[in-house]
């Protein structure tokens, strides 16, 4: 079994083998406490895995580009992912808490790739090992990394559900203007980025959850989609369909975590017949980010851009409804906060 913080009490309820594991979890002064981080190479010093563990989560996510690996070597991605494994504070981490994760494209192995990377198979395996995903779950077996966990507490539970925008993600769109942009939006309807398999189980997902809060993890942006880098909003319709899928299936409270980007923001918006904002949490990176960064259009953004190496957190208070979220530096120090009332 794994060692949890004092004040956690795990009853492990796990149905191991499926997608959808639940676990039970009893909590301190009301909260359950996420921490989640992206863009971590394994080759460099993570200064930040002993302030994770000083704010106690019940849970660590792997937003993705979880090691730098970029290669169809399976033998040097496995020693990547060995690295990263057995480096000093993340063992600490890995002991101490539960350990979920989806990946990117640096640890899915194809800068910027989709559906047509020849190897993804093969790197869907060493993900998997490196999560020490049990051999008899459903993800051994699936294409795709996408999954979910249910945390049942007194108060209410709190579901996870873990995106996989790598596997069916189709073809980008070159922008071949001078604008110092790399993609442009795909024409509307062309593409996908989750295909159909993955949309279909997030429909249930969703519509069958009870959860007091719904986390949904991807490793894109999904609201700030003007900086012509890798974002949903590539694919307008696919930003169109979750929006509706999220009305729907009357999921209660969705925040959206992302990374990818070596900046971390808040991104919020309203969508009609919704009784509250979407926000979309970005937390990048955990050992380099993007120190020349000057500025960027985000129509969504609340707040300013962190560009130090950070984690987020994610406070979520079961009792009263109430969310703290927090992007946390070296020794630490919180350099952005967003509170959400729901």
């Amino acid at each position: 079994m794994r060692f949890l913080p004092p004040f956690y009490v795990l009853l492990f309820l796990c149905f191991g083998c499926k997608s959808g594991q639940t676990e039970t979890y009893s909590l301190n002064d009301d909260e359950f406490v996420i921490a989640f981080g992206s863009c971590n190479r394994q080759d460099q010093e993570n200064l930040l895995w002993d302030d994770v563990l000083l704010n106690n989560p019940a849970v660590w996510i792997w937003g993705g580009d979880n090691i730098y690996a970029d290669t169809a070597d399976l033998r040097e991605m496995r020693k990547d992912y060995e690295e990263q494994r057995y480096q000093d504070g993340y063992k600490e981490v890995a002991k101490a808490m539960d350990v979920m994760g989806t990946w990117d494209d640096h640890d899915y192995g194809l800068n910027d790739g989709g559906a047509e990377w020849a190897m993804k198979e093969k790197s869907q395996e060493l993900f998997l090992n490196f999560l020490n995903v049990p051999k008899n779950d459903v993800r051994r077996k699936q294409e795709g990394v996408y999954n979910s966990k249910t945390y049942k507490t007194a108060e209410g539970n709190v579901k996870i559900i873990l995106l996989d925008t790598r596997y069916f993600r189709s073809p980008l769109t070159k922008n071949l203007g001078e604008d110092g942009k790399r993609y442009m939006p795909n024409p509307k309807g062309v593409g996908t980025i989750l295909g159909d398999k993955q949309w279909k189980w997030l429909e249930k997902e969703l519509k069958n959850s009870t959860a007091t809060f719904n986390i949904i993890v991807s490793s894109i942006q999904v609201l700030s989609n003007k900086h012509g880098f890798e974002t949903w909003g590539n694919f307008p319709h696919e930003v169109e369909k979750l929006f509706s899928l999220i009305k729907s299936s009357q999921a209660q409270r969705v925040i959206i975590l992302s990374g990818d980007r070596h900046i971390s923001e808040f991104s919020e918006i309203n969508i009609s017949d919704l009784s509250y904002p979407i926000v979309d949490f970005t937390s990048s990176g955990l050992t380099h980010t993007y120190e020349e960064y000057s500025g960027e259009e985000n129509p969504y953004r609340v707040g300013r851009v962190v560009t130090q190496k950070s984690f987020g957190l994610l406070r979520l208070n079961m009792k009263n409804h109430h969310v703290d979220m927090q992007m946390i530096g070296n020794g630490n120090k919180v350099l952005n906060e967003l509170e959400q009332g729901y």
